[in-house]
């Protein structure tokens, strides 16, 4: 069983890093394109229905962002560079920089791929302090990956996530401005780092929050914590209230957590046309939920439900679940699950996107056999396929659910479409 290993609570000094790759997914791209370095680059779904999963500095000069509908990005900018992404490389090379970051310290938090919390004030007893660390992490990462990243170093992690901000190249009227690659917020100069942000700079204040806010006549991170905690609470409720007050006063007393379980595993993706068909929408929910489910058994773990998402052709979004007898990491019965919710739903107007999740994680434990010894057969053969693909590739087996006719077996385990389609699906339908 995982132990959970927790950092110490904050004790006023500067022993907390944040670590961030810059424009993570582009630079993988562009260290394997050279020749496309200095212009704009975007990566992410390369058809009409993609969207953009992360795009050079070059390229955000033009207004480009993650999340953008391709179509537009391509509008913004069509001089861009286009490419699919290939997040099983960006997986490979996450990887070796989290490896990095485990040499400094053991008390790293991943937050993506690309983004981690160290706290480094055991370390910094044996390899100097955190400002020290924070620039040697920044050029071995340099030195081995050639790719470059920012570090924030500050007393807590809230603040050490801010300072990140701080170091990274930014874009400016005259195109891209590097950053320090490396910013700390001194011990006791919190508030004077903090209070003239934004209040959009704290977590939790979107959109909505932030006009609220300003109704209230919050303007700066520095007018909120001014405000009483009670007319915060009465504007924003309770829990929110609270935190934010916390957090534009400086405190955050969160400690680095070690081997946090996700909270969920999902696949979906984006049809190059709108779906009508339950048979070609089981076919899809196969696929994914063979995925999801191995997904589960590479990570140790076993689901108590099972998620549909489903978005139609105007943006409609459902969501359907089921919670399972057992929790599980058996692809069949995730599949039956999935497919089951999918039988529930009216597909006539036709389906943009798919998904199917497992939520309720925990850890693996003997599951209870069936008299028959149905489920050891069954987890036999998947051990055996798990291994066939192993060896010969994600599309060489997979359920029988899953093959849409000339086309085969596709298996998202594959080059995923995770940020949509990079062409038209002729059997689309």
């Amino acid at each position: 069983m995982t132990a959970e290993i927790r950092g110490r609570p904050p004790d006023g000094t500067v022993g907390f890093l944040h670590v961030d790759m810059d424009a993570f997914y582009a630079a993988v791209e562009i260290r394997r394109r050279p020749e496309l370095r200095g212009k704009p680059v975007v990566v992410g779904g390369t058809g009409s229905r993609g969207v953009v999963a992360a795009a050079s500095y070059e390229a955000r000069v033009f207004g480009i962002h993650s999340a953008m509908p391709s179509v537009r990005a391509r509008r913004l900018c069509p001089q861009a560079v286009f490419l699919p992404g290939d997040h099983s490389h960006y997986g490979e090379v996450s990887e070796r920089v989290m490896a990095v970051l485990a040499d400094v310290t053991p008390l790293v938090e991943p937050l993506s791929l690309d983004e981690a919390f160290l706290d480094v004030r055991g370390a910094a007893r044996l390899l100097g302090p955190a400002p020290e660390l924070a620039v040697r992490i920044r050029g071995r990462i340099l030195e081995q990956e050639q790719l470059a990243c920012s570090v924030g170093a500050a007393s807590t992690k809230f603040m050490a996530k801010l300072a990140t901000e701080r170091a990274k190249p930014r874009v400016g009227p005259s195109g891209v401005v590097r950053g320090s690659g490396v910013h700390v917020v001194e011990a006791g100069t919190e508030l004077d780092f903090l209070h003239p942000l934004p209040a959009t700079a704290l977590f939790g204040v979107g959109p909505a929050t932030s006009r609220r806010l300003r109704r209230l006549g919050v303007e700066t991170v520095g007018d909120l914590a001014s405000m009483p905690e009670t007319s915060l609470a009465a504007a924003l409720g309770t829990a929110a209230g609270r935190q934010l007050h916390r957090l534009a006063n400086g405190i955050d007393d969160r400690p680095v957590v070690v081997d946090r379980l996700p909270k969920s595993i999902s696949h979906e993706e984006t049809f190059a046309r709108d779906l009508r068909s339950h048979a070609a929408l089981e076919a899809e929910a196969a696929r994914m939920g063979d995925a999801v489910a191995r997904r589960l058994r590479e990570s140790g773990l076993v689901a108590r439900t099972v998620v549909l998402k489903v978005r139609f052709g105007d943006f409609e979004t459902i969501t359907r679940s089921t919670t399972l007898p057992d929790p599980t990491d058996s692809a069949r019965e995730v599949v039956a699950a999935a497919r089951g919710l999918l039988a529930g739903v009216d597909v006539a107007p036709g389906v943009r996107l798919l998904g199917v999740g497992a939520s309720g994680l925990v850890e693996n434990s003997a599951r209870q056999l069936s008299l028959t010894g149905g489920d050891r057969a069954h987890d036999a053969a998947q051990r055996v396929t798990d291994q066939i693909r192993d060896r010969f590739g994600a599309s060489s087996i997979g359920p029988a659910a899953a093959v849409r006719g000339e086309r085969g077996l596709r298996s998202p385990l594959d080059p995923d479409q995770r940020w949509g389609p990079d062409a038209v699906d002729p059997q689309s339908g």
